[in-house]
């Protein structure tokens, strides 16, 4: 027996494996599908979700987490939330919920590694001023959660994509952590078309809500929130926006007041409530505790005047990059860096069929926060020539 027959009969056992042990509502990797199938491409020992998972570690968007923001952009502290951290949480918490509730890890893994990829420079703060940006050029609203999927199908490996299959992109553009919910139940009848049109459908109605197919992909949504709810309050903390003592006292009490507490109270609440059921719930208390909580990040935290104060300044220098961006196109001015760092060696069919105003779309929307500011100082900020006598 050859070396590809002997891998291929370890992926077979471990398929096998996988269905005796996993609940019968989770989500086996013998269903899983892809856009373009890859029946004749050798794939060793790796089952399908996780062969997903390496091809995200292994995308150039992954590797740009390091530098992009969570919530707190603009503030020199080493010990606060990035982006690249907050995935990792994401992903060790649903793990440890998936192997509770006996669901697929592998693909909790795919869709938690990859739900904020498409995220842009300076969080939640940049998606929006991209959005109005997209709008004003007549594209539709940007979203991270769309952005993520348009990423990892038509942009990454040079427009190639990564060919990810169909439920790990639906746990991407599914995840919206923001959303509030006490459970969650998944639309299993999805294929590629529905995909597609969910998309057009989000694009067109950005708070229409669409829920995951999988379970897999609901427990993802939930460690979202239950990654960020406790972490933010940490970093705000350490900051000194808020004190401990701010938390609502019946958050304190039903959750607790430190991250740790709150993550290990939401997780245990949520295996017990969820365990041999076809949907992932909290209890009414808890999840009722959990919205409060929220509430109070969204006033306290996100909205604080002292994280909004250098808000201005990034909105002018998206729409001025932006500009920038869209005259080069137009010229050309083929060093620009819309050519040079992103265009250069792209795919005929992106470079032929996406709009110049998509272009610098997914040009910024990938970016780095300090990418982003270091092409601002390149092409904003005046050079003031000393006078010659």
């Amino acid at each position: 027996m050859n070396k590809a027959d002997v891998l291929k009969g370890i992926r077979d056992r471990l398929d096998e494996e996988e269905i005796r042990r996993l609940s019968a509502w989770a989500c086996p990797s013998n269903r899983a599908v892809r856009r373009v199938p890859e029946a004749g491409i050798s794939m060793g020992h790796r089952q399908e979700f996780a062969l997903d998972a390496d091809r995200v570690l292994h995308s150039l968007a992954y590797s740009r987490y390091i530098d992009k923001t969570q919530v707190f952009y603009l503030i020199k502290n080493d010990h606060i939330t990035h982006r690249v951290l907050h995935v990792q949480l994401v992903s060790k918490i649903a793990r440890t919920i998936g192997r509770l509730l006996r669901l697929n890890e592998d693909l909790i893994e795919a869709i938690a590694l990859a739900h904020d990829i498409g995220h842009t420079p300076f969080g939640h703060d940049g998606e929006r001023f991209l959005s109005d940006l997209s709008r004003k050029y007549g594209l539709p609203a940007f979203l991270h959660n769309i952005q993520g999927v348009r990423f990892l199908e038509k942009i990454e490996r040079k427009g190639k994509g990564w060919n990810l299959t169909l439920q790990v992109l639906d746990g991407i553009l599914c995840h919206d952590g923001e959303r509030h919910r006490e459970s969650l139940h998944p639309d299993r009848e999805k294929d590629f078309d529905r995909l597609d049109r969910e998309i057009r459908d989000k694009e067109a109605d950005p708070h229409m809500e669409i829920l995951p197919m999988t379970l897999e992909g609901c427990v993802v949504r939930m460690a979202d929130t239950i990654s960020y709810i406790g972490r933010d309050i940490e970093d705000a903390i350490r900051l000194g926006l808020i004190r401990r003592n701010d938390i609502p006292a019946e958050c304190r009490r039903i959750l607790g007041e430190t991250n740790g507490t709150i993550v290990y109270t939401l997780v245990e609440d949520l295996v017990a409530n969820s365990l041999d059921n076809p949907q992932v719930r909290f209890s009414p208390d808890v999840g009722e505790a959990l919205r409060i909580l929220k509430a109070f990040n969204q006033e306290r935290i996100y909205m604080s005047a002292r994280v909004k104060k250098q808000t201005p300044k990034i909105r002018l220098m998206f729409q001025l990059l932006f500009q920038k961006y869209m005259e080069d196109l137009e010229a050309p001015v083929e060093e620009s860096a819309v050519f040079r760092s992103y265009l250069d060696g792209m795919s005929s069919s992106y470079r032929e069929e996406a709009l110049p105003a998509e272009i610098v779309r997914d040009f910024i929307a990938g970016m780095t926060d300090e990418y982003f500011l270091d092409q601002c100082n390149e092409h904003l900020v005046p050079v003031i020539q000393p006078m010659r006598r």
